[in-house]
């Protein structure tokens, strides 16, 4: 056997945040030495962030990324790193990944399959590079290789394939594999989508199976930049086998995910499958790797891992990850951005129940992960929180960043007005209520007035409940901004695609965290929150307030007996036309047969 310890670490990074980013490295890097990991993959442009956009073309941000390259060098003594950066060569900007060993800078790679569809746009900041070439770039004062190039690094030749590189058919990882690869390395940043995980695992699988190596995946973590969410997951497998899975939707800075491997038993299942090596692109490299200790796992004994977290196994998986991933958005958005907390306007129907209640979660699930010092630590710029003692309870944080406003109009009933004072007490929030009335009042007499007709309900429905939900709007931001909060947005995806929904009234926010979701889904989801809810939290039983109800705008008079699907038409007939015009790409009259 020649045994090695690779390991991975998914890191919640800040695009150009590049003291906080090197610590980041920097703190996952000492942990994989103190764990004995000869090899450490890191995600895809971990050192400047991913979502830096536009500020890619900025001449400042490739060369402080190559500055910092030269400074993270000391940190990577005694072990081997992938970092990924963008590096300017000839002209054009690739997305690259360097690898650091004992110091010194190896060499670099550059990436061949560009993401420029759904979210990602890296086509517009990157080039391709092209499979085979090898080109150099000067880093400190020295030239090195850069390209489509494979490390022997101390006897274990390594490759990459970053991120979309092995979602395509011809992925490098083949022709890799015949110049002799005995590990692959994936960084990436791969925004997280529902069953999403399944698809990676597959790939890292397929790609360890087919190409007879160890495959090391690492993915970021968090809500990077406000405008995706990346769920981590790191990966190792070898020869078809899974050995190593990390934690998703961790609440820590980095987590670490490692395993040892046989590079022998690789190497003679590549000669079966290859016939001879290809020499092309090598670069060599003298490196010391660090012997296993007797207390790693060693294969087959690694291969019996588990694939996944215990909530990854759940019938309901869905909901477990819409759960995670919001919550962890939300948070990694407060902290980020440095907001004093959150406001939402609290109907008491489904969608800002929905909020409040993630809004809950989030405290949860962190304090269960972090413990509540270390979340009040990761918290301490909020000033509400900080005369929280490190014993408080999930609730007493959670009244201490979450307000929630119930705004009467002579419309709004009991039912609605219970079921908001109960959420907002059950997750712990701060609840208060006040009337809207004389505001809406004075903006139809104004209008009225200046037109020279009263409005009616028989003439002007939809301008009288649309300005109901609007004169909602300003107390809520006013409140907002007297707590220095995020005022949360509660407009659902299948409404607001259909346009039920108003300008300024369940849209008026800083922040949307169910702007993506369907309304099927989410009523669907409180539901199982009622009865099950995540995995090591359980159900929130008071949401049977919420749930018994038939949603309603409650804008119009009580005798008119309003409910949104009576407006629109069944929720579940709503989505279903949905996905076929927009997922699906037919045409109205096709989608609607």
């Amino acid at each position: 056997m020649t045994l090695i310890t690779l390991g991975a670490a998914c890191l919640n990074q800040t695009p150009l945040d590049w003291d906080g980013n090197h610590q980041r490295m920097v703190a996952a890097i000492d942990e994989a030495r103190e764990q004995g990991v000869g090899l450490l993959c890191l995600p895809e442009l971990c050192i400047t962030g991913y979502g830096c956009e536009d500020m890619f073309f900025a001449a400042d941000v490739h060369e402080t990324a190559m500055k910092e390259l030269t400074r993270l060098a000391p940190q990577t003594q005694g072990i081997a790193v992938a970092f990924g950066l963008p590096v300017f060569y000839d002209s054009a900007l690739y997305n690259a990944a360097a690898l650091l060993a004992d110091g010194k800078l190896v060499d670099i790679v550059a990436k061949q399959f560009l993401a420029g569809d759904g979210i990602h746009y890296e086509p517009r900041w990157f080039d391709r590079w092209p499979a085979g070439k090898v080109g150099s770039v000067e880093v400190d004062g020295r030239s090195y290789p850069l390209g489509d190039l494979v490390f022997n690094l101390g006897g274990v030749r390594i490759g990459f394939e970053i991120c979309r590189d092995a979602w395509v058919d011809d992925r490098p990882g083949g022709r890799l594999a015949r110049r002799g690869a005995d590990v692959l390395l994936n960084p990436s940043a791969s925004h997280f989508a529902f069953a999403k995980q399944d698809i990676r695992r597959r790939l890292v699988l397929e790609g360890s199976q087919a190409f007879s190596t160890s495959y090391v995946y690492c993915n970021l973590l968090g809500n990077e930049s406000g405008r995706a969410i990346y769920d981590g997951g790191v990966m190792i497998a070898s020869d078809g086998q899974m050995i190593a899975y990390g934690p998703r939707f961790s609440y820590a800075d980095h987590r670490l995910t490692t395993a040892v491997v046989d590079v022998a038993e690789t190497r003679r299942s590549r000669s079966a499958a290859f016939n001879g090596g290809e020499e092309d692109g090598h670069v060599e490299a003298d490196y010391s790797w660090p012997t296993p200790t007797e207390s790693s796992p060693t294969p087959p004994l690694a291969s019996q891992a588990s694939d996944y977290d215990t909530w990854e196994l759940s019938d309901h998986i869905k909901e477990e990850e819409f759960t995670r991933a919001v919550t962890l958005a939300l948070f990694d958005y407060l902290r980020k951005s440095r907001a004093g907390g959150f406001v939402v306007s609290l109907s008491g129907g489904a969608d800002s129940s929905a909020v409040t209640v993630l809004i809950g979660l989030m405290v949860r699930l962190a304090a269960a992960e972090l413990g509540k010092k270390t979340l009040l630590e990761r918290l301490s710029h909020v000033r509400s929180l900080r005369d929280v003692p490190a014993d408080a309870s999930p609730k007493r944080i959670v009244q201490r960043l979450l307000a929630c406003v119930y705004q009467a109009t002579q419309n709004s009933s009991d039912t609605t007005r219970n079921a908001a004072a109960k959420i907002a007490e059950t997750v712990g929030a701060e609840f208060l209520e006040w009337n809207v009335d004389a505001m809406v009042d004075g903006y139809v007499q104004t209008v009225s007035s200046a037109i020279g007709r009263e409005l009616t309900w028989e003439h002007d429905d939809l301008a009288l409940q649309n300005v109901q939900a609007r004169a909602r709007g300003p107390g809520a931001w006013l409140l907002a901004n007297l707590r220095d909060a995020l005022l949360l947005a509660t407009s659902n995806r299948s409404e607001a695609a259909v346009g039920y929904a108003t300008m300024d009234g369940d849209t008026c926010g800083g922040l949307s965290p169910i702007a993506g979701i369907d309304k099927a889904f989410l009523r669907q989801w409180l539901a199982w929150m009622e009865t099950t809810g995540p995995d090591g939290l359980g159900p929130v039983p008071e949401l049977s307030v919420v749930n018994q109800q038939a949603p309603t705008a409650e804008l119009r008079p009580p005798s008119a007996g309003q409910t949104d699907e009576a407006d629109l038409m069944p929720y579940p007939v709503l989505d279903a036309i949905e996905r076929v015009a927009i997922r699906d790409k037919r045409f109205p009259a096709e989608a609607c047969q």
